[in-house]
């Protein structure tokens, strides 16, 4: 399997599930759901993948990535066709926790195969790619899912954005397509406690940073479009900053593999770290639409990047046979950052203001990256 065949793949996975939580969202408020109601559908998409992704990476290090991705790219298609058969309210929790187990073991397996491609040295390639595919469908999945719920209704559009994962069941199901496995699997008799895991010599760091990185994105996601409604900018003035940062995230994935092979992975990160702590802290002191333009452009590339990088350094740390539950254990963070930083920023925004927000994780972010850099300099992390 090809490089490529992985970046399509991704593309039309992505698109389909990226197009379903739309789609969620649009159905539930067709329905007259409660806000309330509305977060609870939307975060099952993130919550029960949570519970389960530890455990998933060990199994996909055991038996290899083929029948995951196609259990992942399955499960996404089941859930979106009771989408399309069941058009009730009380049906869409279980299209939402159907789909996010999908498509976060899809995300799992993917991820493994494509670090099994090639030589090591070009994993920072194949990640960046990688997140150029999940970049590309996470516009294109909303655009479409929007087209088709305004065409043929919410439970039509469920079926028509099903269209994505179709095609891959039926490529992943032909025979000559060979799914890379990586070498080395751990026995089952192994331990294979977590803690161990996070203890080996330079993986702890790797989690500080995705877990910090996760949240300053999350963050950023999250209190933006609060932020501008408060200074009095319009939807569209919103929009155009929030597509600054996709932008910026675009292009530096883009240009990755070739910063990777000029600087190293640590030092590429830390700069981030410290980059995106710096913007966090500037910006709830602007209000200029332009200024707010170029700090969220910077914030795209301080951010952007990180992903390829650190599943990089995951693999390079990760002892053999364990790759993916280490990816496991990072997707454990992010989903907990996606459930976890509405609420508590949302409410310490509530109570203090946005100031305190953005400052609050850019400082962390400082700190963090600060920490970080002090530990790098021991022989444990190269």
């Amino acid at each position: 399997m090809s490089i490529w065949l992985i970046f399509f793949l991704t593309v039309f996975t992505h698109l389909s599930f990226a197009g379903c939580r739309f789609i969620l969202s649009l159905t539930a408020i067709h329905f007259e759901a409660t806000p309330f109601t509305i977060g609870v559908i939307l975060s099952l998409l993130a919550i029960v993948p949570m519970i389960f992704a530890v455990s998933w990476g060990r199994f996909i290090d055991r038996v290899g990535v083929r029948g995951p991705m196609l259990a992942g790219v399955a499960a996404i298609l089941a859930a979106m066709i009771l989408g399309w058969a069941v058009p009730r309210l009380e049906m869409l929790f279980i299209v939402s926790t159907v789909a996010g187990s999908g498509f976060i073991l899809f995300h799992i397996a993917v991820t493994q195969a494509a670090a099994a491609i090639g030589m090591p040295e070009q994993r920072v390639r194949n990640f960046s790619l990688l997140a150029l595919a999940f970049s590309a469908s996470s516009t294109l999945g909303p655009i479409l899912a929007g087209f088709a719920v305004d065409g043929i209704g919410h439970h039509g559009a469920f079926l028509a954005l099903a269209s994505g994962v179709l095609v891959n069941l039926v490529v992943l199901l032909r025979k000559h397509v060979a799914i890379p496995r990586q070498d080395a699997p751990v026995p089952a008799s192994a331990s294979r406690r977590l803690i161990d895991l996070v203890r080996m010599p330079g993986m702890l760091p790797v989690f500080v940073v995705a877990g910090s990185l996760s949240i300053a994105w999350d963050l950023f996601t999250f209190v933006m479009p609060i932020y501008g409604t408060r200074i009095g900018l319009s939807a569209s003035m919103i929009g155009l900053i929030l597509g600054m940062f996709g932008v910026a995230v675009f292009v530096v994935r883009l240009v990755l593999p070739l910063v990777a092979q000029r600087v190293r992975e640590w030092n590429t990160l830390i700069a981030a770290m410290f980059l995106t702590g710096a913007v966090l802290v500037a910006f709830p002191l602007v209000e200029g639409v332009e200024l707010l333009m170029i700090l969220s452009f910077l914030l795209g590339l301080g951010l952007g990047g990180t992903q390829p990088l650190v599943l990089a350094l995951l693999y390079e740390r990760a002892p053999p046979g364990r790759g993916a539950e280490a990816v496991g254990v990072r997707t454990v963070l992010l989903n907990f950052a996606q459930a976890s930083v509405p609420l508590a920023f949302g409410a310490l925004g509530s109570a203090l203001g946005m100031v305190p927000v953005f400052w609050a994780m850019g400082a962390g972010l400082v700190a963090a990256a600060y920490a970080v850099n002090r530990r790098r300099q021991r022989p444990a992390i190269k």
